[in-house]
């Protein structure tokens, strides 16, 4: 899962990032409005964290923007103002969730896991396709209810997959989504071919239908038709 986190406070931006990263997702840093424009302008994100704000913008300018983009992203505002005016501004505007600062990091990753589940699964923990079954909670897939050994990567990758389900994916927005802005120095994504075909490989062993599917040129598909 990809985040973006827009926030102008340095060490509170790299310290919300670091949590995550260690929860499992992928994140980005935007400092300022210009920052986050260009980079929702540019990506998708699977949630958007956004301080409103922000030195050279109000950051409810940036859900704006993502909701004039058609922008399916999670969105949860953080501020320092408890104002019922900004949270009732915000949600009108599309907003997911309203955050007042301080908050615990463990609490904005509920939010951010609650968001993703109401978007993607209709807010549940458990998804259930077919004869596959993941606990979003516990990180574990399960084929005809045996449990399959799947790396972080792989996990993510399936995710993103059943999310997207009958529509092709590029291996550029695979990359982004699942690895972030690492993906964006690699000379090429040969390593997204290895992953996905290790990802088919043991869900195939353990019973699955073959849905991971190459379109050739283009990327893949996780083809349920």
């Amino acid at each position: 899962m990809k985040i973006l986190i827009i926030e102008d406070e340095v060490a509170l931006a790299e310290s919300i990032g670091d949590y995550l990263k260690d929860e499992g997702y992928v994140y980005e840093l935007a400092f300022n409005y210009q920052e986050a424009s260009s980079k929702i302008n540019a990506h998708e994100y699977d949630c958007v964290i956004v301080d409103i704000n922000l030195p050279d913008g109000n950051g409810l300018n940036i859900i704006r923007e993502l909701k004039e983009n058609r922008s399916e992203s999670g969105i949860i505002i953080i501020s320092a103002r408890n104002s019922l005016d900004d949270r009732i501004t915000g949600l009108d505007m599309g907003a997911d969730d309203y955050l007042v600062k301080p908050f615990n990091l463990s609490e904005l990753n509920a939010r951010i896991k609650s968001v993703i589940r109401r978007i993607s699964f209709s807010g549940s923990n458990e998804i259930v396709f077919n004869e596959i079954r993941i606990d979003t909670d516990a990180i574990q897939v399960y084929i005809h209810d045996e449990l399959v050994n799947l790396t972080k990567k792989e996990y993510d990758l399936l995710i993103f997959f059943i999310a997207n389900k009958n529509r092709v994916l590029t291996k550029e927005s695979i990359g982004e989504n699942v690895w972030g802005d690492y993906a964006d120095t690699l000379s090429s994504f040969d390593f997204i071919y290895t992953h996905i075909k290790n990802l088919r490989k043991k869900l195939l062993d353990k019973g699955a239908d073959d849905y991971l599917q190459n379109v050739y040129g283009v990327g893949y598909k996780f083809d349920t038709n």
